[in-house]
């Protein structure tokens, strides 16, 4: 079983469904080069079926739009989800056969869809199961197994509770915990207000850490600046931010520098990260894809910068079209540039 880089997990990009895609995760690249991201989870019995298809794992093949990735995205996570034992080991092979830096189960996510799969957050009324499936993708992989999970659910939500829930998966082989604080409701909020509503308890993650000092314990959850992070920091092992850094990328601009003290870089702007995203671009187009799925992440990169909105109405436009090209992406930057950004 392979140990965590105490490095990585200091500052990381959470796994959002519909956001976090391999264009994204390379526009995040621009922006740090340091910072742990993560797949979208990627269900273990999709990649099951996947695997059994003939070709699968060839460009455009189901295996590889599902694990493929490219290799500027480094380090990188593979969240998975699901409540077999038997298919999460399978995932945790693919994850290392791949070039995954690691494997992380997913037990916080509270929509109704995944909670009818039995995975995500409702996996939390069944400890010991989680704890099987820890122990198999843990035999199963020489990479670290990681679990992202919630600090309660419905009223199942007691420190006693959530302190016996990460003791049974880190004797089970999990190395490392992002907890997101605050719990879910399984009935009655939908996902979005799963994310506001629930009160935030960070108090509990600190205890959390205090009284497990030798477990890795990640803080995720309301976190949306790089100064709340950084205080978070002094308490926690490492800090997740998710919608705040897809909706304001570049104000994650100076994680490098101030989290991971490496100023090997020059920060970056919002013409550093466009121009960032040719070369992929350039390979994306060479497959025969269309240039609009990397674009459509740029729509916030913006913000805060004069003449944003003809900025984005005119990638928008000129992106849009099936046959666009690369060269959009440069007229882009450079109409950047000529404004100082």
């Amino acid at each position: 079983m392979g140990q965590i880089d105490p490095a990585s997990y200091r500052f990381s990009v959470a796994p959002m469904m519909d956001y976090t895609d391999r264009h994204f995760r390379v526009l995040m690249r621009q922006i740090s080069r340091r910072s742990l991201l993560y797949t979208e989870m990627v269900v273990a019995r999709a990649l099951h079926h996947a695997r059994l298809e003939p070709g699968s794992s060839q460009p455009d093949g189901r295996l590889e739009r599902l694990l493929g990735f490219d290799p500027v995205e480094k380090p990188l996570a593979l969240q998975v989800g699901g409540d077999d034992p038997a298919l999460l080991a399978e995932a945790a092979q693919l994850a290392a056969d791949w070039g995954y830096d690691e494997i992380n189960l997913n037990v916080g996510c509270p929509s109704e869809k995944v909670q009818k799969g039995r995975f995500g957050a409702c996996l939390m009324a069944d400890p010991g199961q989680v704890a099987r499936c820890v122990a198999a993708m843990a035999a199963a992989s020489p990479l670290p197994v990681t679990v992202k999970h919630r600090i309660g659910i419905d009223e199942r939500d007691s420190y006693a509770e959530l302190l016996g829930f990460v003791d049974s998966l880190a004797a089970a082989g999990a190395q490392r915990f992002a907890v997101h604080a605050r719990k879910a409701w399984l009935a009655g909020l939908d996902p979005k207000q799963n994310r506001t509503i629930p009160p935030l308890r960070p108090e509990l993650v600190h205890q959390l850490k205090r009284d497990r000092a030798g477990l890795t314990i990640e803080l995720n959850g309301g976190l949306t600046s790089l100064e709340s992070c950084l205080e978070q920091l002094q308490l926690v092992d490492g800090a997740m931010v998710g919608r705040a850094a897809y909706g304001h990328p570049l104000q994650w601009a100076g994680v490098d520098r101030q989290v991971f003290a490496d100023d090997s870089q020059p920060e970056a702007t919002a013409s550093s990260v466009v121009r960032g995203l040719i070369p992929h671009a350039e390979r994306w187009r060479q497959r025969g894809k269309r240039l609009w799925p990397i674009a459509r992440h740029l729509v916030h990169l913006v913000e805060g910068v004069e003449g944003a909105r003809r900025w984005r109405q005119g990638l928008t436009r000129a992106a849009g079209c099936r046959d666009a090209d690369p060269s959009v992406l440069e007229a882009a930057a450079l109409a950047l540039e000529e404004r100082g950004y």
